[in-house]
């Protein structure tokens, strides 16, 4: 008896686990698990949090971008969101990016249910940040500034990037490492010191800060598109340095050499060269003007930027773990427009003082904030080919075949992309549209994007040359010569294509001739 009922009480307690697990026990009681401890967050690092969640703001942007195919007009408002910081000052930083072309902007600060107007006092494309004002500065009393580190975080140091990503209102706080340190082109030609890390930063995170401790270390900017986890952020170095710049009230730039180099790491270069085995450096490749006063000269190797040497793969070291390319040191010695160089010219060792600029002048330029000079004339549209045009004509579905067209034509938008000027002041004109409508471009090709190569034999140097061109002309005709393969040159009645003119802004509703610079141009007399 005794061993039956132990059987009889094991198959109930069996029973019993079957019927809970089933979720159908009924009457039968058990136990819950208890819920796993939540650590708690350390008393330093919550106190840290609630510092920076203080002077992180969410940035509100109805921005007008141009039109790149239609120079004469705006697109459609656009809004969008972004993230920013408050720093020293009464002011609030961001990136470019997050502000550019905007006609309203408002921030709204962590937990806060109003929005307070901003206007940008500062901006730099190049470099991607900007400085915003706020209308009502009492704000400030009660959102203090963010701290800021003095030196470059360590590689595999703790950092939290802040800001209001994509997904959700509230403030969002994601955790990481730093990943690596290096100085590389943010905008073309423009050149930074960035640090990448593994917290995620998705559409959003723009402008907001990334800390250590207490202390920001830099502002996120962007992400690596298609992997994971690899955001990067603009170092206090470079705030500091921009921050410098615009103290008073403009923005100027960033100096660099313009000139080529190349390593010094292929051995029959080096016996070329009639080097020293000891010696190491980076070699001049194209100097940026090959008149006689200008300090480098082709072939020369630099071994020394200041008093850093410079190895053959163009690096410095900054300290036992972290290389970077030499031309990091320009932006930190380049005193009165120069930055002293040691170079090797034939077996010899020299001092040299290199000039350095701001400037960074391409063909095809940056548009930096503003909108696109152009000219109508006929049926026709000129503009300087800038950056903006460039990379609108290279997206979408159709930008391999125009990378194609573009190749087999010959057409300058892309194989001098990025090109510096030959000459000063030149640019590439663009036919930026297709015809308007009208019977005196009866039997020519759409003529969009070509380069304009010359009006009337005489080759055109720029937009407001191609202005002053039309202007004069004096023929009965103009025949207009586009620079690319095959094609077509295009000839007009003079006298029809004045006439024209004001028929076709009145039927397509376009409000001026051209923008203000090329209008001053033509309404001015003749200078023949």
């Amino acid at each position: 008896m005794p061993h039956l009922l132990q059987h009889r009480r094991a198959a109930a307690a069996l029973l019993s686990v079957g019927l809970a697990l089933a979720g159908l026990s009924g009457c039968l009681e058990a136990a819950e698990p208890e819920a796993p401890a939540v650590p708690a967050v350390p008393e330093s690092e919550a106190a840290n949090r609630s510092v920076v969640e203080n002077s992180v703001v969410k940035i509100f942007s109805t921005a007008r971008y141009p039109e790149p195919f239609k120079p004469w007009i705006k697109q459609a408002p656009r809004d969008s969101t972004g993230s920013g910081v408050i720093i020293a000052g009464n002011r609030i930083l961001t990136n470019a990016h997050v502000v550019a072309y905007a006609s309203q902007v408002q921030v709204q600060a962590n937990q806060a249910g109003d929005k307070l107007s901003a206007t940008v006092e500062a901006i730099a494309p190049g470099i991607d940040l900007a400085v915003l004002k706020l209308d009502d500065e009492s704000f400030f009393a009660t959102h203090p500034p963010l701290a800021q580190a003095k030196i470059l975080p360590d590689v595999k140091e703790a950092v939290m990037a802040y800001g209001y990503p994509a997904g959700g209102n509230s403030l969002s706080i994601t955790k990481g490492i730093v990943s690596r340190i290096e100085f590389t082109p943010y905008n073309f030609p423009v050149y930074g010191l960035r640090i990448q890390i593994d917290a995620a930063i998705n559409p959003g995170n723009s402008g907001g800060p990334a800390v250590v401790g207490d202390k920001m270390i830099g502002l996120a900017f962007s992400h690596l598109g298609g992997a994971q986890n690899i955001g990067y952020i603009i170092p206090t170095e470079e705030i500091d340095l921009f921050l410098q710049d615009v103290a008073d009230g403009h923005y100027d730039g960033k100096p660099s050499l313009s000139d080529d180099f190349q390593t010094l790491e292929n051995p029959a270069l080096r016996s070329f060269l009639k080097l020293d085995k000891a010696a190491e450096g980076m070699v001049v490749h194209r100097p940026e003007s090959t008149t006689p006063a200008y300090p480098l000269k082709e072939w020369d190797v630099i071994t020394k930027i200041g008093d850093m040497p410079v190895d053959n793969q163009g690096m410095i070291k900054l300290g036992p773990n972290l290389r970077v390319r030499f031309l990091y040191q320009v932006q930190k010695i380049a005193k009165g427009g120069k930055v002293p160089l040691s170079v090797v010219r034939g077996g010899k060792e020299m001092q040299v003082q290199v000039p350095v600029t701001s400037k960074h002048p391409m063909v095809i330029g940056s548009l930096d904030g503003d909108y696109p000079s152009y000219f109508i004339y006929g049926p026709l549209v000129f503009s300087n080919a800038n950056t903006f045009f460039v990379g609108a004509l290279l997206q979408g579905e159709k930008a391999m075949n125009a990378v194609n067209w573009l190749t087999i034509s010959g057409n300058p938008l892309l194989a001098r992309r990025t090109d510096r000027p030959a000459f000063e002041g030149e640019e590439l004109v663009v036919v930026s549209s297709p015809f308007f409508p009208h019977k005196v471009a009866k039997g020519y090709s759409n003529p969009s994007p070509l380069v304009v190569k010359s009006i009337n034999g005489k080759p055109v140097r720029n937009l407001a040359h191609l202005v002053v061109l039309l202007r004069d002309a004096k023929d009965e005709f103009i025949a207009i010569a586009f620079d690319q393969h095959g094609g077509e040159t295009m000839v007009f009645p003079r006298a029809e294509m004045l006439s024209a003119t004001d028929e076709i802004l009145t039927d397509n509703g376009v409000r001026t001739q051209g923008s203000p610079d090329t209008l001053i141009i033509w309404n001015a007399k003749s200078q023949k």
